[in-house]
């Protein structure tokens, strides 16, 4: 068995699509084939390999143990190849390439976006996806190469060996609501006025979840009760739209969302306790070369912390 001569990028791509989007058909499509000859060029793979790489069941697919193993490698032959890619497109242009960053909310609108602009504004052609998402998926992502990098925190479940971690900030949570709740305005509002309105947090065991729930525990408050679970941004601002509930968010993301040119008639609460989230960093892929384009959004980025 030669899979490294067998084996072709287009080989590679039909077994990461099939893990992606766990159909064949949906497989095929995305790569601008016909389902038999993507089932071919299936059957062709597992052959060379010697076993089925996924399990067929009656409306999806899963890799067998076999198939995990195969993807571990693929993701990272897919991604170096894409980085070849990049980078000579980046070398033949001069000011051009694709890059690829993932970010908790606060540190993506605080400063990852600022950064962003600047470097577009110098070089227009540089083509820039951004993620927000939570940390555990961005890790995750950053892990399966769709990322150059992330900014988040790191789970303790994780292993930082084949990481480096650039050190960023802590966070400071502000809690939003409407301007004409009830305690906006009022100066060195207590925890125990709190408590008694909804909120909207973020899924338990999330960072500015469990930064509030420590800072009412610490002063021997109850933790609110009436709680709306939502990490969505807009479910968020509906929310605080139509009712008298309380919002934490992080000061970056409270600045933008208070400032005069959204018009959202918000405010933050004027709380007697602070809150405080664990930091964040930045973090790449220990020993992977970045494209020249992520490269310089790194740099700029790194500058504004």
């Amino acid at each position: 068995m030669d899979l490294f001569r067998r084996l072709k990028p287009t080989h590679l791509r039909l077994v990461a699509e099939i893990a992606r989007r766990q159909k064949l058909q949906l497989a095929a499509e995305a790569l601008a084939m016909s389902q038999p000859a993507a089932s071919r060029m299936l059957a062709d793979i597992e052959q060379e390999t010697g076993a089925p790489l996924f399990i067929r069941h009656p409306r999806w697919m899963e890799p067998t143990p076999l198939g995990e193993a195969f993807l571990r490698h693929v993701r990272v032959i897919l991604w170096e190849m894409e980085s070849l890619q990049s980078e000579v497109e980046s070398l033949n242009s001069g000011q051009m390439g694709e890059v690829r960053v993932g970010a908790v909310t606060g540190p993506a609108m605080g400063f990852l976006m600022p950064a962003l602009q600047y470097v577009k504004e110098q070089s227009p052609r540089i083509e820039a996806t951004i993620e927000v998402s939570p940390s555990v998926q961005l890790v995750r992502g950053l892990q399966e190469g769709r990322f150059d990098f992330i900014v988040a925190r790191l789970p303790p479940e994780h292993d930082r060996r084949d990481l480096h971690l650039y050190p960023a900030r802590s966070e400071d949570v502000s809690l939003l609501v409407r301007d004409s709740h009830p305690l906006a305005g009022r100066a060195e509002v207590p925890l125990e006025a709190l408590r008694h309105y909804p909120w909207v947090v973020q899924e338990r065991g999330s960072p500015i979840r469990r930064a509030v729930e420590d800072g009412f525990v610490a002063e021997g408050v109850e933790v609110p009760r009436n709680i709306y679970n939502s990490s969505s941004l807009l479910v968020v601002l509906a929310l605080l739209a139509s009712a008298e509930v309380i919002a934490p968010q992080s000061s970056e993301v409270a600045e933008i969302l208070t400032g005069p040119e959204l018009g959202a008639r918000l405010v933050t609460l004027n709380v007697a306790s602070r809150f405080t989230v664990s930091p964040y960093f930045v973090i790449t892929n220990r020993g992977k070369q970045l494209p020249r384009a992520a490269q310089t959004v790194l740099e700029e980025v790194l500058r504004r912390i």
